[in-house]
């Protein structure tokens, strides 16, 4: 989101004088565009009644908004255009001495006719990093337990004895998504599942399919050491959309295993297969959904390349009028 932010900062007349967040997300794009702009901000509620955030000494104290010409106010996205247009109405009824503008750092295919300033279409289903575990597209996901949900254990607790069911029964969750996982993926072995099932009921964890290591023990499963290549088994025999796993070498095995996206939680970084894995996998999936879809796959990826030539056009002529 910063470079974004950065990019639509550099888009941006220079006359802004302030920055105006829409709650909640978007007083995070709002955080960052002030500070490259370096302007003061302020959130919906404080611009109708007049007040600007505190910004220490960088700035002279403004106890009022007349001296202002130029005002942006902004969203981190925009979907349906529902926010914004309400924000949009809400402003209406003021009458403000300044001029208004309205931006978003990511719109959909749509969503530009609800702003003036953009700097990425992006179309939908999509997730961003800061809403990736409580999204809706959460149950078509496979998600990693350990290092995702809670800590990883330590070499300590790791005994595969009495040290290690303790970890996995009083073990504090990370992160409790308020969405139903699709599959959890786990290198526990399948031995521990009640006390994970357990833990995960505990914490109103919920959950489609619990796939977990069948060995024996965890000295086999350190003398096999394939936990990449068995997640990506795993991904490859599920319709799911996305791999979240916390560590990078897995992530990057995974996403190379399968040439699918894959998000790797502890580096915050997306993973996506190579142009040549991409192609052989969208070849496949091409020649699968047409003869599932012999009319209407065909349709469909016409639509698809024409909006894309849209958007590039629109893009092209807004650089240029700029």
């Amino acid at each position: 989101m910063n470079a974004d932010t950065h990019r639509l900062a550099r888009s941006l007349p220079r006359d802004i004088d302030l920055v105006v967040g829409i709650p909640r997300s978007g007083l995070l794009t709002a955080n960052l565009l002030c500070l490259h702009l370096d302007v003061p901000m302020t959130d919906i509620e404080g611009l109708c009644e007049g007040k600007i955030f505190d910004t220490g000494s960088r700035f002279e104290r403004r106890d009022s908004l007349e001296e202002f010409d130029s005002v942006l106010v902004v969203d981190d996205s925009v979907l349906t255009g529902g926010q914004m247009t309400e924000t949009r109405e809400r402003l209406a009824e003021h009458e403000f001495p300044f001029d208004l503008a309205f931006a978003a750092v990511y719109v959909s295919p749509r969503g530009h006719q609800y702003v003036d300033y953009w700097s990425e279409v992006v179309p939908s289903p999509r997730v961003f990093e800061w809403n990736i575990l409580h999204h809706t597209k959460l149950s078509d996901f496979c998600v990693d337990i350990d290092g995702v949900l809670c800590r990883d254990p330590t070499s300590e607790e790791n005994d595969d004895g009495s040290n290690y069911r303790e970890f996995l029964t009083t073990v504090e969750p990370n992160i409790v998504p308020r969405q139903r996982i699709g599959w959890l993926v786990t290198s526990r072995l399948e031995k521990y599942r009640p006390e994970t099932e357990r833990w995960l009921d505990e914490h109103d964890i919920k959950y489609d399919s619990l796939v977990m290591m069948d060995v024996p023990d965890m000295e086999t499963r350190r003398k096999q050491g394939n936990y990449g290549q068995y997640k990506a088994d795993v991904y490859n025999s599920t319709d799911a959309d996305l791999f979240i796993e916390s560590n990078p070498s897995q992530a990057a095995e995974i996403c190379r295993e399968t040439n699918r996206p894959v998000f790797c939680y502890d580096t915050n970084e997306m993973l996506n297969p190579s142009i040549i894995g991409r192609s052989q996998q969208r070849v496949t999936e091409s020649v699968s959904n047409i003869k599932s879809e012999p009319v209407l796959s065909p349709v469909r990826t016409a639509y698809q390349l024409s909006r894309w030539c849209y958007h590039l056009v629109w893009r092209k002529l807004r650089v240029t009028e700029n």
